[in-house]
């Protein structure tokens, strides 16, 4: 899924203050890196689904027949090949 970068910073700012409100959290670091951090933790996640996205889309268009999107045999597979791959992330 691709979002936008001022909703990301606005996602990453919410996580920064979110844990800066919990009394048992304490930062080692100012705010700022913190959300910086939390920024680019989404940002690896995001790539890493839009990564798991293609290939199971990948396979799908890779089957001898042609399997039309949005068909419930491609909703099947397309959660199929995507558990699949994120089981071998070991997720």
């Amino acid at each position: 899924m691709r979002i936008s970068r001022d909703k990301l910073n606005k996602l990453a700012h919410t996580v920064a203050d979110t844990l800066a409100d919990i009394d048992d959290v304490g930062f080692n670091e100012d705010r700022n890196t913190i959300r910086q951090e939390a920024r680019k933790a989404l940002e690896n996640l995001l790539t890493e689904e839009a990564r798991i996205d293609a290939a199971a889309r990948q396979k799908i268009a890779s089957q001898r027949k042609i399997i039309m999107e949005g068909s419930q045999e491609w909703e099947i597979l397309y959660r199929k090949y995507y558990n699949d791959e994120v089981r071998k992330l070991g997720i």
